[in-house]
């Protein structure tokens, strides 16, 4: 490589090497690290032009006197670089900082009387940095920083002010144990609902499971998808993170819903027969399920349009103020949703913006405004959707918080957006959409994964003043006690693989982890949100280290907490500043698990074509399900009804529940088990790795929510996990 794009290469945070998830030292090619460098948009073909390009960042950051943000730690002093021409270091300068509460603190400097930090000569001028220090008290909050000369402003910054760390609740800090339920809200059945889980079945669950002892609900990623293309089903490759799946709303909550008009609809289409249908669906039928609900939606918005939102009412002054907070990222999402709306109903691909025509493949472009007022009542219908979805996840919140959870609801934040996502499409900047997201070969993917999520650029985010990023923490912490990140790592370090590559032939690009780490604290404790971290796969220890003295709780799954020897690990060994789990969305139930259902359908959908390979993982499992009857007989976790010797024990009721309760006397604070595991289910919700080959993201619950805590073996459980969590608590 040219000493140019070596600099590069270290500049932009390319890891030229990293720890394998087996502890040994790994390397990146430099042809990979090449390819990432023009994935961020680089003329790496081109040597001359790549100079002038770098030229160009330099004298662009030179030629602003203050950089875009920046991050103060709760004690760290009020000190910035400031960049100006020789001839105006001696001049008077206005210093204003605008404080988050609307407060104006102003101080008058000459730069040269300041620490002199470095000189630069661009375009044949002399310019100078300083390190000047300012005497103003800033709360923790956002504020901004301008400096003028006179009354001409010349450069304006974000100042971030954060906490030492996140919110972590007093009861959880003294030292309480608690449990909690993790469910896919769209695998939920019930009686009422419309072939899908909704958030009045959330509402629901929430009140059945507080009254049994838990004290959160943890959910999939709820984010919106494509109302368009709804067989783009995994929460996981979103459209947008910021806004709601509208396939959540209860359709019947929503005002309107019981007007004359709608109700003669609601009969004439004989829509009951096809939610009947809808719920017998062992899988969701997502075609089936959006085109009812669409349908219905469209219904009951020209009632409320016609009705309130045409007219002065308090119902269309709170939709206004809804749209207005929603901003631009709201906006887009609505545009993008009308605008694909449109395209498929003229039969044309509409999939995502990459195949959208030229004319509206970004949101800036003229003639998407234009489209934008032409269709006001569909972008309209959209955002109408966006408001109630809102509306009934905070009643679902409040329902958790009148059952006495301490924590409520726990969301989960996707660590990405598919390409041809309305988030990409409206800041494409922000995004290297030549590059994708993903994980080098680790336990989970031998061959390593590539997820096909566009990475942001560090630099275009530090650029937007972390907007976006800010944007994201607030809308998935509002009305939540809890987040988990998904992939945390995220924060330090993502695995970026260029187009077409094999996701084994990636690289680590670093983000600016003590920023987004402060902006998450601060977030947390404005919205008083616990926070955490799936802290899977390759992980470096140190970065285990940052995580906790910040606040975040680890995630600790049983089946990965394995002493070298084979054995596992007593939950009683976990940390307590940790979330300890059983299983996750992406592994088998505990029944697949045990009987090795996910190996045999592995076999079937072709992830094990090596029959040695397949045999290896056959007597793996077979070991590994020995230590664990070792371990939860050493513990008194199970009867001596259970034999001790693997070959002559199945998956049964006890041995199921012997588990749980074994996970509920360890240290952690927080316990999430997965409710398919209370009904001792058998089929998975996703096979990581395969896409058409399993139905993913849609097999359902076994039984309807409303039965579920009319079974007196599952009150039994809860009333156990109860008991032990209190004894953990007093330990």
């Amino acid at each position: 490589m040219s000493e140019l794009i070596e600099g590069l290469v270290a500049s932009r945070g390319i890891e030229s090497a990293f720890v394998d998830a087996w502890g040994k030292p790994a390397t990146v090619s430099d042809d990979t690290k090449i390819k990432l460098l023009k994935a961020m948009g680089y003329t790496v073909d081109d040597q001359e032009a790549l100079e002038i390009q770098v030229e160009d960042s330099v004298v662009k950051q030179w030629l602003s006197s203050l950089n875009p943000v920046q991050v103060l730690k709760h004690d760290e002093p009020f000190i910035f670089p400031l960049r100006v021409s020789i001839e105006m270091a001696a001049q008077a300068l206005t210093l204003e900082v605008h404080l988050e509460d609307g407060a104006i603190e102003s101080r008058e400097i000459e730069a040269v009387e300041h620490q002199l930090i470095n000189v630069a000569e661009i375009e044949d001028e002399e310019f100078h940095e300083y390190a000047i220090t300012l005497d103003v008290d800033l709360p923790m909050g956002y504020h901004k920083l301008t400096v003028k000369q006179g009354d001409v402003e010349m450069a304006s910054s974000s100042i971030i002010k954060v906490p030492e760390r996140c919110f972590i609740p007093d009861d959880i800090e003294k030292g309480k144990k608690i449990w909690g339920l993790s469910v896919q809200l769209y695998c939920v059945r019930s009686r009422r609902n419309w072939g899908i889980g909704d958030f009045t079945d959330l509402a629901l669950l929430v009140k059945k499971a507080g009254d049994n002892g838990a004290d959160f609900v943890g959910l999939n990623p709820i984010h919106e998808l494509y109302p368009a293309n709804p067989e783009s089903c995994s929460p996981y490759g979103p459209s947008s993170r910021r806004w709601l799946n509208y396939l959540y709303i209860d359709v019947e909550q929503v005002p309107e819903f019981d007007n004359s008009v709608v109700k003669a609809w609601f009969k004439e289409q004989a829509i009951d027969k096809q939610l009947e249908n809808l719920r017998a669906c062992d899988y969701v039928d997502y075609e089936g399920v959006a085109a009812v609900k669409l349908a219905a939606l469209n219904q009951v918005f020209e009632q409320y349009r016609t009705n309130y939102l045409s007219k002065n009412t308090k119902q269309n002054k709170a939709f206004k103020t809804f749209v207005a907070q929603g901003g631009e990222s709201l906006q887009t999402l609505a545009v993008f949703e009308a605008l694909q709306e449109k395209l498929k109903a003229e039969g044309r691909e509409c999939w995502g913006w990459p195949v959208f025509p030229e004319e509206y493949n970004a949101y800036e472009n003229p003639s998407v405004a234009k489209f934008a007022k032409q269709n006001k009542n569909r972008v309209n219908f959209y955002l109408f959707l966006q408001w109630q979805a809102a509306l009934q996840f905070e009643a679902a919140s409040q329902a958790a918080s009148d059952a006495g959870m301490s924590i409520g609801l726990y969301r989960d934040l996707a660590v990405g957006v598919s390409e041809g996502s309305a988030e990409i499409w409206g800041n494409k900047d922000l995004y290297c959409t030549d590059a994708s997201v993903g994980a080098p070969p680790d336990i989970l993917g031998p061959l390593g994964q590539n997820w096909g999520l566009p990475p942001m650029d560090p630099i275009k985010l530090y650029e937007q003043a972390y907007q976006p990023i800010i944007d994201l923490f607030s809308s998935n912490m509002h009305a939540s006690g809890a987040l988990r990140i998904d992939h945390v790592m995220a924060l330090l370090r993502l695995w970026w693989v260029y187009r077409g590559d094999h996701a084994s032939k990636g690289g680590y690009v670093c983000y600016p982890v003590e920023d987004l780490l402060g902006i998450l604290a601060l977030e947390s404790q404005r919205n008083q949100s616990l926070v955490i971290g799936e802290d899977l796969g390759t992980v470096p220890e140190e970065i285990r280290s940052k995580l906790a003295d910040n606040g975040m709780y680890s995630y600790r799954v049983f089946f990965f907490e394995q002493a070298e020897d084979g054995g596992f690990y007593a939950p009683e060994h976990y940390p307590e500043q940790s979330m300890a789990t059983l299983t996750t969305h992406d592994m088998p139930t505990l029944i697949g698990y045990w009987h090795c259902d996910d190996l045999a359908l592995g076999k079937d959908v072709g992830l094990y074509p090596d029959a040695d390979v397949l045999a290896n993982l056959y007597d793996t499992r077979h070991e590994n399900k020995q230590h664990i009857l070792n371990t939860l007989h050493g513990h008194h976790s199970i009867s001596s009804n259970i034999s001790h010797n693997v070959n002559e024990v199945g998956m049964t009721k006890e041995l199921n529940y012997g588990m749980q309760t074994h996970m509920a006397a360890g240290s952690s604070a927080l316990l999430s088990l997965q409710l398919e595991d209370w009904l001792e289910m058998d089929k998975p919700v996703n096979i990581p790795g395969t896409f058409k080959e399993y139905p993913n993201w849609k097999r359902k619950l076994s039984r309807n929510l409303e039965d579920i805590f009319a079974d007196d073996a599952i009150v039994s459980l809860a009333k156990n996990l109860t008991n032990r969590r209190n004894v953990a608590s007093n330990n």
